[in-house]
This record gives C-alpha cells, structure tokens and sequence, in this order.
C-alpha cells in the first residue's frame, strides 16, 4: 500500500500575496495591510502557473491565499490564467469590505470551484477578538450565505486552540446551519503569531478526534482535520471494527487523503517565490522566481526525504500508521527543530 505523492503535489497553496486588512493573532504570515518586499510580479505569477499545470495530468488543485488574495491587484489576470490552463482553483480570502457580493458571484463565473472562509467563534465577541476587526464575525455569516447561493463550495476553517475548544459544538451548529459543504478543523501550529496561542493537550486531542468521528456519521458538513492527520487512525480504528477487512481500507471513501501530508502531496508557494512543504513548515527547498517548481518538488532533498517514513524519528519513526499518518512535519518542526520528529500532539503509543 503506498501513499507517496513522488511525482506531483495534489494539492498546491500558493500565497500570491501577504497583504490583508485583517490582523488575526494567530496568522501564520503576521500579514499587513500592505504588499511585503519581493512579492512575485505579474509575469512571474503567471509563469508559476504554466509551470504547475505542466505537472498534470492530473493538475494539482491550487488554492490563491494570502494573506487575502483580493489586495493582488492582477488577481482576477491570474484567475483567469490559472482557470484556462484547466487548473482546479480554489480561493482563500479574507472577510473584508473586498469581499462583496458581487464579487463572490463574480469568482463564479471566472471558475472558483471552492472558496474557504474562517469562523473561530460561535459569537462576534469570540471571532472578532482572534481576528482583531471588529464586524468580521457578522461579515463572515453573510459572505458565507453568498458564496453558497453562488454556487461555489464553501469550506469553513475553524482554528483548535485552547481558547476555541469549549466552543466547537456551538461552531459546528452554526456552520451546519449556514449550510458549508465542508468544516475543517485546524490544528495549532505555532507559528507566525500562533505563537501566543495555547496548544490544547494529546489527551484532549485524542477526545476531540472521537467526537470528530462521532461528528461525520451524522448530517451535516464532511468534517475534516488540518495539520492533525493522525485522525486517519482514528478512522481505521473504527473501520477495522465495524469489519472492513485491511486489504480494503485504501480503497474506502473515508480513506481519501490518506497519506497527504507537509512536503507528500502537499506544496506550499510564498508571496517571494519561496517553496516549502507547507505555510506552517518554513523549511525553504528552492524558489519559484529561479527553479523548476517541478524539479524542486520532486527531487529536492527536503521534499525527497518528508515522503520518505522512514526517516521519521521517536514514535512516528517506529508507528505502524506512518505511511498513512505521518503526523504533522510542521509540528514536530515547530517542537524540535527537525521535520522529522515526533509529533508532539498524538497521544498514541505504537507497540
């Protein structure tokens, strides 16, 4: 059974910008309101997206995310490059005045297959005091209903920390009844001004993540996990007892994704042209203004050795769910200072 992405990424974000009228505390970029130094030009942009549509077929999924997307002012020349290269394109904005109705059904008709949005917060005093703008929450709920109405995908993002724990259930209440296709729950990463934000414990994580499950057999939104892929285990778990013989597992729907992780699979673009594993994992591997995005993706050593398990140290190194798991490269980067480490947030003990 194999879970290595060796040739291309399935899924690619691309920060096309750090610039953002919001000031969330635990944003990954610590974004401004305006354009940081080397942000790629336009004929730069646009040569990223010949080159990740030369990786197909099948052509990575590209998610346009910043900061907020919609301060680049060639954005929609971009959309449309990206959409006439027969990319799959999602988009990732901020809940700002940018983001009108208008727009929204705009994005439609340009080719946005799918558009996330953060809610943090079952209140405005609870989203709006993470995101630091007053009138983001309420914002938020009505760009939602536009998207839907649209027509395109909505995913909502919700951070774990600390702070939100206790307010899940009120979230997952709300999102149902806005009617999101999607809710993933992001794991903290401390990084960026994530820093200051506190990490909820294994134990607790191992609680929540049998109440995810619990979560997806019931009506609503698919319920996913980010930056938390030893959910997969949970999953098997619960696969395996209900009699899913083991030769079957990969081939199951709730398998899809198995194995994708920071650096297999995944790819992450900066604003400069920078390429890691992923936004959380600043590992830096080439960059896209000088070096073949495809080259860099499939033989530099620090993408070579993340789709590798077995260069996966302490118990990730010795579990039998690396290959489909693999914990989160960017945590354990974050706690120890290698990629390969152990993630610090699994509670499960391999024999």
């Amino acid at each position: 059974m194999s879970y290595v992405f060796s040739e291309a990424p399935q899924r690619v974000y691309w920060e096309i910008t750090r610039a953002c009228d919001l000031a969330c505390t635990h944003c990954r970029a610590e974004a401004q309101p305006w354009s940081a130094p080397g942000e790629m030009s336009t004929a730069q942009a646009l040569h990223v997206l010949d080159e990740l549509a030369s990786f197909g077929p099948p052509k990575p999924h590209v998610i346009l995310t910043g900061g907020d997307p919609l301060k680049r002012a060639d954005f929609l020349d971009l959309l449309a490059h990206a959409v006439g290269l027969g990319l799959h394109v999602s988009v990732s904005p901020a809940a700002t005045p940018l983001l009108t109705r208008e727009r929204i059904f705009g994005l439609k008709q340009a080719g946005v297959e799918a558009m996330s949005l953060s809610l943090d917060g079952s209140t405005a005093a609870r989203h709006d005091g993470l995101r630091g703008v007053p009138g983001t929450f309420d914002r938020t709920l009505a760009t939602a209903r536009d998207t839907i109405e649209s027509g395109i995908l909505l995913q909502i993002n919700t951070l774990v920390t600390t702070g939100t724990m206790g307010d899940l259930q009120a979230i997952d209440r709300l999102v149902t009844d806005l009617g999101a296709q999607r809710w993933s729950l992001f794991f903290l990463i401390t990084v960026g001004r994530g820093k200051v934000l506190g990490q909820i414990t294994p134990e607790e994580c191992e609680t929540l993540f049998q109440w995810v499950w619990e979560r997806s057999r019931k009506p609503g939104p698919i319920t996913t996990t980010t930056e938390a892929p030893h959910y997969r285990r949970i999953v098997v778990e619960h696969l395996r007892a209900q009699g899913h013989p083991a030769e079957a597992l990969a081939s199951h729907p709730l398998a899809r994704g198995f194995g994708i992780r920071d650096g297999n699979g995944v790819m992450f673009i900066g604003h400069d042209g920078e390429i890691n594993p992923s936004g959380f994992l600043p590992l830096v591997a080439g960059n896209a203004k000088t070096d073949s995005i495809l080259d860099v993706y499939r033989n530099s050593p620090v993408f070579v050795g993340l789709r590798d398990p077995k260069h996966f140290e302490g118990k990730c190194g010795r579990c039998d769910f690396r290959a489909l798991c693999g914990g989160s490269r960017a945590r354990a980067y974050a706690a120890t200072g290698s990629p390969f480490g152990s993630d610090p947030l699994c509670a499960y003990e391999p024999a």
